[in-house]
């Protein structure tokens, strides 16, 4: 008979993500989402990140922002990356936006032209870091798919990064081409990216007291811009042995 962590589990190989029920408090959310792997720390080195709109960030991209953001996966300059990320809902937004969209770029991947297929996998890209201190603050130089010696494969993603060379640009960002990381091809590749994205991507409101958890290392995700700045979120990173 199968269990409940059976079950996510399999969700989690099978179409990347779960959503965990009835998770109230940090404590809960950690001890739900470490059965998945060890916690690790975040960018400013804790092990909880609260995802919640605050002032300074109007113009941004970024996550105490009410803006959208574009497809990425999380801590691409780091080695390696999350394995997976979980948000638990402490508030949800109530004007009808403010979901976590998520996509397969396994897919994405499979569905490119043989040539920019191979170039996904040939040419690096200076991930620079992204963190105020700790491990990994120098960044990575890795391709887009990272295969590594066990065979796994590792996806880093950035549509920011491509288009702008930052992360967390402004709202109206512009920069020359020649000044990105993978130049006009990188334009085009996170063009690519975001159609397919919006074609293929499952978007989820995440309930109060869910915890949602997916495959940071296949999976893309984004965020639609929302109103409510109630909401508040509290993100967790966690490392697994594959």
């Amino acid at each position: 008979m199968s269990t409940a962590l059976d079950v996510h589990t399999r969700e989690l190989a099978e179409q990347g993500y779960t959503l965990l029920e009835g998770i109230t408090t940090d404590e809960e959310a950690a001890a739900a989402v470490g059965v998945f792997g060890e916690l690790v720390p975040q960018y400013d080195g804790s092990l909880r990140y609260q995802v919640k709109a605050a002032p300074g960030f109007e113009e941004r991209r970024y996550s105490k922002s009410v803006n959208t953001i574009l497809v990425h996966t999380e801590a691409p300059g780091w080695n390696p990356p999350p394995t997976y990320l979980a948000l638990h809902c402490r508030v949800q937004a109530t004007c009808g936006s403010g979901h976590t969209e998520l996509a397969d770029m396994r897919q994405f991947v499979a569905s490119l032209p043989e040539r920019d297929r191979a170039a996904l996998y040939e040419h690096t890209i200076d991930w620079i870091g992204h963190n105020t201190g700790g491990v990994g603050t120098e960044g990575v130089r890795r391709p887009v798919v990272e295969v590594t010696d066990g065979g796994q494969e590792v996806l880093r993603f950035s549509y920011n990064l491509l288009t702008t060379g930052q992360y967390d640009p402004p709202v109206d960002a512009s920069v020359d081409p020649d000044q990105l990381p993978l130049g006009s091809f990188g334009i085009h590749l996170a063009e690519q990216a975001e159609a397919f994205f919006r074609e293929n991507r499952v978007s989820v409101l995440i309930p109060e007291n869910h915890v949602l958890v997916w495959d940071n290392q296949r999976m893309v995700h984004a965020r639609s811009a929302y109103t409510d700045k109630r909401r508040h979120l509290t993100r967790y990173w966690i490392a697994a042995q594959r």
